[in-house]
């Protein structure tokens, strides 16, 4: 694999991928869903959040664009393109990476009140968004 095949993704899939990301992330973490156990496994309690800005708005989503990069170029370099082999794709890089590195930050997490409560949440929500991720970059070559 090179970086040539940059040039040959669907930067529409992408995009769109990228998205779909970021919104199952926003209702993930909303409060009727998995927020406030995610603010209590990461301390917060009953505090309320950091405020929104532009910065914790954009942030993610970028980080997700770079993400659906990344998986799309390992669509392309896996021949994936159906549903089938963007599951298959997704549960590689969710558990393989997300998930790995998620629990190696909980293992050795010593300011999270409940650090495998959150790297339940986080890698739950990690793992949808990969998968729905590799699909959609998969499926839309």
């Amino acid at each position: 694999m090179s970086f040539d095949v940059i040039s040959h993704l669907n930067w529409l899939a992408v995009v769109v991928a990228a998205v779909v990301y970021y919104v199952i992330g926003a209702v993930w973490f909303a409060p009727f869903a998995m927020g406030g156990p995610w603010t209590r496994a990461i301390g917060w309690g009953d505090k309320p959040p950091p405020a929104l800005t532009a910065t914790t708005i954009a942030l993610p989503l970028v980080a997700y664009f770079v993400a659906a990069i990344a998986v799309a170029m390992l669509a392309k370099a896996t021949g994936s393109d159906d549903v089938s082999g963007g599951i298959v794709l997704g549960l590689v890089v969710g558990v393989g990476f997300a998930g790995s590195i998620l629990f190696v930050t909980a293992a050795f997490e010593t300011t999270k009140p409940q650090p495998w409560n959150w790297f339940g949440i986080a890698f739950g929500y990690h793992l949808i968004g990969l998968v729905a991720t590799a699909i959609i970059v998969s499926v839309w070559v």
